[in-house]
């Protein structure tokens, strides 16, 4: 039998992919999300639904640290390319607590957040970057389907482990224009995986280290290109999920997609794509 090349593409057949994930529902979330509307970026912000303030917060309280009323988040977090994603109820250590304040933790801040901001909501990070193989059980058992580390994998890959989702890197990595640089610059062979950027953080350190310009700079240099596919968090898990359960034939020639999205693949340097319900043949 010969040998097959195939390589998962993202929507319309782009091979890269941009996300970002902000946490805990700060004031500085107000311009960070400006910033990445101007220049076309997607992104998830993780909540601690028990946190939010029940009046307005002035935005001159920006680099202190403040959380946001209900309110104020409903309205910014409803715009589109904004994910909103379990946090914790109140952001404490997981692996520190027993189990039943562990489920408590989470299921309460999913069920919190699905009746304030509306739809299913299945993604989070972990508060502090912490978790334990106990943990991630829980999360399992809640329905989470990825949850974010703050473990900096400073490559592009696809993770393998949803549950143990390593980002690209910090904002205030060193590295984070030579990783820019790479993913933007180095030539993408039609044969290799797809690359996904993944940049987190806290949108108030900007704030409080007086460097709005890496964020600006990052959005700029990224954002706005037809190759590359910005998604929230979510969105890359739907997808990369439904890549995952294409069916095919043991010699690749014939394909079926068993689900409702439509499907991208390079095939030895060729580029499909599948249809919902489709069976592609190739001769």
């Amino acid at each position: 039998m010969k040998t097959q090349t195939l390589s998962m593409r993202f929507p319309n057949g782009l091979a890269k992919a941009v996300t970002l994930s902000y946490d805990d529902g700060i004031m500085e979330d107000f311009p960070l999300i400006e910033i990445m509307k101007q220049h076309g970026l997607r992104g998830t912000f993780n909540i601690n639904s028990a946190l939010l303030k029940e009046e307005d917060v002035p935005m001159d309280t920006m680099g202190l640290w403040k959380r946001m009323s209900l309110k104020q988040a409903q309205a910014l977090y409803a715009q589109d390319g904004i994910e909103v994603a379990v946090h914790g109820l109140t952001h404490e250590d997981l692996p520190t607590l027993p189990m039943s304040q562990v489920n408590y933790q989470v299921l309460r801040d999913r069920e919190n957040l699905e009746a304030q901001f509306g739809g299913i909501i299945r993604g989070m990070a972990y508060p502090y970057g912490t978790f334990s193989d106990a943990v991630v059980e829980a999360l399992r058992a809640s329905g989470i389907v990825y949850s974010r580390t703050v473990i900096s994998s400073e490559n592009f890959g696809i993770p393998t482990d949803w549950l143990r989702w390593s980002p690209t890197c910090h904002h205030k990595n060193p590295r984070l224009n030579e990783l820019t640089a790479c993913f933007l610059e180095k030539q993408h062979t039609s044969r290799e995986k797809p690359w996904l950027f993944y940049l987190w953080g806290h949108s108030a350190e900007f704030e409080r280290d007086h460097n709005w310009e890496i964020i600006e700079q990052f959005a700029k240099t990224v954002g706005g290109r037809e190759d590359i596919w910005y998604a929230t968090n979510m969105e890359i898990y739907k997808y990369v999920e439904a890549c995952r359960a294409m069916i095919m034939s043991l010699d690749m020639k014939r394909f079926y997609n068993p689900t409702a999205t439509t499907l991208y693949f390079d095939l030895n340097g060729k580029d499909y794509t599948i249809a919902p319900g489709q069976t592609l043949v190739i001769e």
